[in-house]
């Protein structure tokens, strides 16, 4: 059984309340919610279109470094998310985390791509064939230049220009396939 479904009395199939024990799992969700809502970014808040005293008392927190203080104020926060449709708060931040998991993935396969031209002889041939847009003269260049930067032992300018090419290259396939 889930704590948010409540208890049927099989006598009389009278809905019970949720135990103690049920109640306060539901308090400490809230207030995980609320410690999510505070570690946030402020254009991020401001998005979510909370109500005023909620903002205010999140915006408190912020500023509490104290450890008891900061204690009372995310169960102050929990009280206050109680008045609130909490669903919609975690869908959005669910959605925002997932769009960062996509980045993150966007930026590995980058990275791989970088690695395996400059690892394998036949890697700028891949990606072209994976990417037939993409300039193969310049690619060439800032490969062998990377190659080179990395046999020299110098700082890795090259190697981050490689990387944002592929990057535009990536992205600009992304853009044309949707």
């Amino acid at each position: 059984m889930f704590p948010s479904e409540k208890r049927q009395n099989s006598a009389n199939d009278v809905p019970q309340a949720p135990s103690k024990s049920e109640r306060k799992r539901a308090m400490h969700e809230l207030q995980a919610l609320g410690e999510a809502l505070i570690a946030l970014d402020p254009d991020r808040l401001a998005a979510l279109d909370l109500p005023e005293r909620l903002a205010d008392a999140i915006a408190q927190a912020r500023g509490i470094t104290q450890h008891e203080g900061r204690r009372r104020q995310l169960q102050f926060v929990g009280k206050l998310m109680r008045d609130v449709n909490a669903a919609p708060i975690k869908a959005t931040l669910m959605q925002w985390q997932r769009g960062s998991n996509t980045e993150r993935a966007r930026f590995a396969r980058v990275e791989q791509w970088r690695d395996r031209m400059l690892a394998e002889p036949d890697g700028l041939a891949h990606f072209l064939a994976a990417y037939p847009s993409a300039d193969r003269a310049t690619l060439t260049a800032l490969v062998n230049d990377t190659r080179a930067e990395r046999a020299r032992g110098g700082p890795p300018h090259k190697s981050r220009a490689l990387f944002r090419a592929l990057t535009r290259i990536v992205d600009d396939a992304n853009a044309s396939r949707v």
